[in-house]
């Protein structure tokens, strides 16, 4: 089979522009709604979509003034999403840096069974005061701890999936033997951040390990992706851009030892449809019309380390800001920002309405073939593996995209007509990890089975 494109959907209550939720047909509740949330996966799952996806954050993100603020547990959504859909994967961002490595690998072990074999974990180090502030700390952890960290949660939590072999359970009913106890082991992880004894609680999953994801694009983040990241989302306004990221992460992960095809790059890419391309950049318009940008300013402030006072919004950036070096949190993020608004000469008012369709992915507004051209340009010029889609609006933006651009994709043979495999790894062609520890020798298993 030809190479295809892989798509997830990045589930963002009424969709990723910051003003989506004041559109008439909004619903301003959606964030908080189970069934909104499953129509959208039913949607992407009838469109063949590898996945959806919801980021997530240990505090709350933003003003609450600005949009639509709260946000239900992800692997709880997730688990409610399970029961009513069969195919598509759920993927669930938690952080390293807040919680423990036991309790974590047990939740996404639990929603890999609950799926059948269709969790995905988004892992994220956190950055900012506010998150640390929650959990009894001054402030957040230096960038490079928290990598280092991280590191070490995944060495812990993928020991911890490995505790159980694949054939620890026989449930032999006559013999009174559930499972092998010697396929059961203890993992006894010593190191610097972590004492882990295990086993883990939850016998090996479908997937054996949940698909791992990672979205930070700072050299560390590059680094621990390369080293253990299965699908990395990312942001790039631009094809160079994206074509620089691609080739430097797949060559950071050939150098780490790793199979640069078992890594799918999936850039962030925000659609704005239209049947026409003038209709399409009418909605654009009219959206970026409904930016407020007393909210807007105070989270470029934020990302960039600045004063609000300093930011006007009809002059460019100030030129002594903050470098990527002196900040310790979003590091890559903060740089991305300043090198678009330096390079296309954006005012502040530009900048930030850039920003709210996309957060600094590209946004494309257009008809769906021209949507199409662009990723399949994307796809085949060493930018992409596949695209973190994005829509602008919610419902609207994810019903055009499934019904009007999926269908141009698949007749071009670019993208799959239907599923070919049931768990995630398989949807993107990743292979299932084997098992780290030795398997005991024959007498023991022997022993014990009689």
């Amino acid at each position: 089979m030809s190479r295809q494109l892989h798509f997830n959907l990045f589930l963002h209550d009424t969709g990723h522009h910051e003003a989506s939720w004041r559109l008439p047909a909004a619903d301003p509740y959606a964030n908080l709604s189970l069934a909104a949330h499953q129509h959208l996966a039913r949607v992407a799952e009838d469109a063949k979509f590898d996945s959806v996806f919801l980021a997530d954050s240990p505090v709350l993100w933003s003003d609450p003034g600005r949009r639509p603020a709260g946000k239900l547990e992800p692997t709880l959504l997730l688990a409610a999403l399970a029961a009513g859909t069969s195919r598509i994967g759920l993927i669930a961002t938690a952080s390293t840096s807040y919680n423990e490595p036991y309790n974590l690998a047990r939740r996404f072990a639990s929603l890999d069974h609950l799926s059948g074999g269709r969790a995905g974990w988004n892992i994220v180090t956190t950055a900012g005061d506010a998150a640390a502030r929650n959990f009894g700390l001054a402030g957040q952890p230096l960038h490079r701890a928290r990598y280092e960290r991280a590191d070490e949660f995944l060495d812990v939590s993928t020991k911890l999936w490995d505790s159980w072999a694949d054939d620890a359970i026989v449930a032999d009913k006559a013999a009174g033997v559930h499972a092998l106890s010697e396929r059961v082991r203890a993992i006894a992880h010593e190191g610097a951040h972590f004492r882990v004894e295990g086993a883990l609680n939850v016998p090996r999953s479908p997937q054996a390990h949940p698909l791992l994801v990672q979205a930070g694009s700072s050299e560390d983040g590059k680094d621990f992706a390369a080293r253990w990241a299965e699908a990395v989302f990312t942001a790039q306004p631009t094809l160079a851009e994206s074509q620089a990221f691609y080739a430097d992460l797949k060559r950071r992960v050939a150098a780490a030892g790793r199979d640069p095809d078992h890594v799918v790059i999936l850039p962030g890419i925000v659609p704005v449809i239209g049947a026409t391309e003038a209709e399409a950049r009418e909605l654009d318009a009219e959206l970026d019309r409904l930016i407020a940008p007393q909210y807007a300013i105070g989270t470029l402030a934020h990302t960039l380390r600045v004063d609000p006072a300093r930011l006007r919004l009809d002059e460019p950036l100030p030129d002594d800001l903050p470098g990527e070096d002196e900040i310790e949190g979003a590091k890559s993020r903060r740089t991305l920002i300043v090198d678009w608004a330096r390079r296309d000469n954006l005012t502040v008012r530009q900048l930030i309405g850039k920003l709210g369709g996309g957060r600094g992915h590209r946004t494309f507004a257009g008809t769906p073939v021209q949507v199409a051209d662009t990723i399949q340009h994307y796809f085949e010029h060493g930018a992409a593996d596949g695209f973190n889609i994005m829509p602008a609006v919610l419902p609207s933006g994810l019903e055009a995209f499934a019904t009007e651009v999926v269908p141009i994709l698949q007749e071009r043979g670019l993208f799959r007509t239907d599923y070919t495999g049931t768990t995630l790894r398989e949807h993107y062609g990743l292979p299932r990890p084997a098992n780290r520890f030795p398997a005991p020798k024959k007498a023991a298993l022997s022993a014990s089975a009689g």
